[in-house]
């Protein structure tokens, strides 16, 4: 029976436990997003705070308003009070990708070529805004194309690929952040364990990210003057106030013949935002709440559109955490407040100011129990027979998290990286392995789980196929680029070396394609199971 709309609460208790969750969620990224333009690349604090940052976040609010009343809906329609809002807020990795190499080389770049600091920061921010645009319209095109390719992909493969990100990006990056300064960060990471996996009760019933926060800020505030914190503590920046409305621009007309160079890294983040979408959509399906998945892709589309004419830089996502938020009790209501908070927050200007105050080692923890919730939901909504499949799906997300490790030019000089991406004395050189099966991760992950699910299916044709496409996605970069920054190409362009490496690897697939194909003429009984 359907229940009437005047029995859902618009709000509920454990909303407030979400809303922390969520909120803190987006301020680590726009936290990165700052920290790489500004502190790496020397980039205005002021055009990131009062251009980028209201646009980025106007796009958020538009976003959680529309996945608020589409959760509403739905328990509506199923009568289900329990319904989570699927969760919406600025992508991390693409967010990291358009910071480390996009923005922060174009601005380089720009300077370079002989414009002074500010020209180049705009020009650098209208470029932003226009690639946004692109992948806004990108992703309303291919919403429509989300439940066909739900439809044919193994659970596995759309589970476990966004597992691999949860597990490595959204959780080890993080706690490495957590362990530079590790007295307070160990110890609200402790608390979110406590509270969200072990279900233990907090003081007066206060919700635990809370109290996670509450514990990590006092223990930052305490410990570091005293000296406690060594170098990992940093006296809070005075708060001031910035406001700026995200009114609507024709600026990033300006910056769409800036995309063209960087249009190989563009389109893929708009492809992996919408195969992500699909993937999370899933995964809340998995987990009790039915989305229509054209609707959550569409949403996400028009809200990455917004942004985009209005200023922002990053594009928004729907969060692979719906089911953590689920575990932690949040219904509707928290979406709804975090869009508020947040999209006031960026006209306001309180939000730069708590992501100029915050420590990431306070803000961090969250993330990691997003990141174990997702990891174990692969493998309780998937059978145990495709366990297999799942976990071989986790190793391009961890090839992609080192190679971007290797590659941040505060470990390793440019130069010498690529000498050691072009190394070939031994074959291809180990760096290039790591960057090329990492490159397209998310995609590669798919393929991976999917043809493994149909050998254990005992469908060495049908796992043949799959391997097949895998070899055609890899002659064009879509996946395992040769390049090291993961751009597209056509295989005749590259130079021989780097062509080289392309046809390996496509060859590597057609080669398992041509074994499957051989041992799909033999219908004998499945192998015994070894210890």
């Amino acid at each position: 029976m359907t229940q009437p709309t005047s029995k859902l609460p618009h709000v509920v208790s454990a909303d407030f436990n979400g809303f922390l969750g969520l909120l803190v969620d987006n301020l680590s990224v726009m936290a990165f997003l700052a920290t790489a333009l500004i502190g790496i690349f020397g980039f205005p604090a002021d055009l990131v705070y009062t251009r980028m940052f209201p646009g980025t976040t106007l796009g958020i609010l538009l976003g959680n308003l529309a996945y608020t009343m589409m959760a509403r809906r739905v328990a509506r329609r199923t009568g289900n009070a329990k319904t989570t809002a699927m969760p919406l807020g600025v992508d991390a990795p693409t967010t990291i990708g358009m910071a480390l190499l996009v923005l922060g080389p174009a601005f380089l770049h720009y300077k370079q070529s002989g414009m002074d600091e500010h020209a180049a920061a705009i020009a650098t921010w209208q470029l932003g805004m226009a690639s946004l645009v692109v992948m806004g319209v990108l992703k309303t095109v291919l919403s429509f194309f989300g439940p066909m390719v739900q439809r044919h992909v193994p659970r596995a493969g759309l589970l476990g690929s966004i597992a691999g990100i949860a597990l490595v990006l959204m959780g080890f990056l993080p706690l490495v952040e957590i362990m530079k300064v590790p007295v307070v960060g160990f110890a609200g990471l402790g608390v979110v364990l406590y509270a969200l996996v072990a279900r233990g009760h907090m003081p007066w019933n206060l919700p635990g990210v809370l109290v996670a926060f509450v514990v990590g800020v006092l223990l930052y505030e305490v410990l570091g003057p005293l000296g406690w914190l060594g170098h990992g503590y940093h006296p809070m920046a005075a708060w001031q106030w910035r406001f700026a409305l995200p009114w609507p621009t024709l600026a990033w007309l300006h910056g769409l013949p800036l995309t063209i160079p960087y249009l190989s890294l563009i389109l893929p983040f708009g492809l992996l935002m919408v195969v992500g979408g699909i993937n999370v959509t899933e995964s809340a399906r998995a987990a009790g709440d039915d989305y229509n998945t054209r609707d959550i892709l569409l949403v996400e589309a028009l809200a990455t559109l917004a942004a985009g004419f209005c200023g922002g830089v990053a594009q928004t996502t729907p969060y692979i955490g719906q089911p953590a938020f689920r575990a932690m009790g949040a219904r509707t209501g928290y979406t709804l407040i975090t869009g508020i908070v947040v999209g006031l927050g960026g006209i306001f200007g309180y939000l730069s100011n708590l992501v100029e105050m915050l420590p990431l080692a306070v803000l961090a923890p969250i993330l990691i129990f997003i990141a174990i919730s997702i990891t174990t939901q692969a493998f309780e909504a998937t059978p145990l027979r495709y366990a297999a499949a799942v976990v071989f799906s986790f190793f391009p997300a961890i090839a992609r998290m080192v190679a971007i490790k290797l590659g941040d030019p505060t470990y390793v000089a440019p130069d010498h990286f690529m000498a050691l991406y072009n190394d070939a004395s031994q074959g291809i050189s180990e760096l290039a392995v790591i960057n090329v099966l990492g490159n397209g991760f998310i995609i590669t992950s798919m393929i991976w789980a999917s043809f493994v699910v149909a050998m254990i299916d005992h469908k060495p044709r049908h796992a043949a196929w799959i391997a097949l496409l895998g070899g055609g996605l890899t002659l064009f970069g879509i996946i395992h680029s040769v390049m090291p920054a993961g751009n597209l190409y056509l295989p005749w362009t590259l130079d021989p070396a780097m062509r080289t490496i392309a046809f390996q690897f496509a060859g590597a697939y057609l080669a398992l394609a041509a074994v499957l194909l051989v041992f799909s003429f033999w219908r004998g009984e499945p192998a015994p199971d070894h210890a």
